[in-house]
């Protein structure tokens, strides 16, 4: 059962509390300047401090910051951190929904939202809310393909921040982000992903060559009908090609006759 304030107080101290409450106090007045050292309280701008009196939690909220009063004997208080703390989960051994084995580690920040509630509905709530990450952890990725581990970090970090957030709200903590830091494959599976990655990029390639390839061929085609259909542009190209040749070298070069003068000659 919760820690209920409104419950608290209306049960009430009880007879013999007061009585007590009231001669802790009266003693406390008698010996004010001694008392005064024990009673004066103060607590900084990001902490609170949650006042038991008789082992009862005396307000609705807590006190602070500043300074606050204390009767000697019957009350005592624990002072709450608010700023926002973080931890790394250890790297966690996880089985993927796709049955492989990886290890993930991660880091949560949270902070105190409810004072009271940190300090009466649970007696460690650093050390709960750490324990609690590390079998969320497990759980959320338990559910996940390893294709999604890798590429779905964010989704991963939110599910886990609203789970974190809903199970720590009676505790009084407010869990305000999770992130996966780090997501280890066995050696086993690395290696066998990098020959995978290697034969799809030498498939890509193959393929990249044979489509070349192809384009070049029929560009060689277009260009043997556009010879056929005009003998005029085979001359040409045949000058050209002999240019290039003089350009690079310095060579003698034997211009050979032409095959439809030859042709013409043998006919007559």
């Amino acid at each position: 059962e919760r820690f209920s304030v409104a419950a608290g107080e209306n049960n009430g101290l009880g007879c013999c509390g007061w009585i007590l409450v009231i001669i802790s106090a009266f003693f406390s007045i008698l010996i004010f300047p001694i008392t005064i050292f024990i009673s004066i309280k103060i607590v900084k701008e990001y902490e609170r401090a949650v006042i038991f009196r008789l082992g009862r939690i005396t307000a609705r909220k807590a006190k602070g910051p500043g300074i606050f009063f204390i009767i000697p004997c019957t009350d005592s208080f624990v002072k709450v951190d608010l700023r926002t703390i973080s931890f790394d989960i250890p790297p966690q051994e996880i089985l993927t929904k796709d049955s492989v084995t990886v290890s993930v580690d991660g880091v949560v920040y949270f902070r105190v939202n409810d004072p009271i509630a940190a300090v009466a509905n649970v007696s460690n709530a650093d050390y709960s809310t750490r324990l609690l990450a590390q079998t969320t952890l497990r759980n959320v990725l338990g559910t996940k393909n390893l294709s999604e581990v890798l590429s779905d970090r964010e989704g991963i970090s939110q599910s886990m921040q609203m789970n974190l957030d809903e199970a720590t709200g009676s505790w009084g903590i407010k869990v305000e982000r999770v992130e996966i830091k780090d997501v280890k494959l066995p050696q086993q599976l690395q290696r066998a992903m990098a020959t995978e990655a290697e034969a799809a990029r030498e498939a890509r390639a193959k393929v990249i060559a044979a489509e070349g390839e192809m384009n070049a061929s029929r560009a060689l085609k277009e260009a043997s009908l556009v010879i056929a259909e005009s003998p005029s542009a085979l001359q040409l190209r045949y000058l050209q090609t002999l240019s290039t040749i003089a350009a690079e070298k310095n060579s003698t070069i034997i211009f050979p006759l032409p095959m439809d003068i030859i042709s013409h000659f043998m006919k007559e």
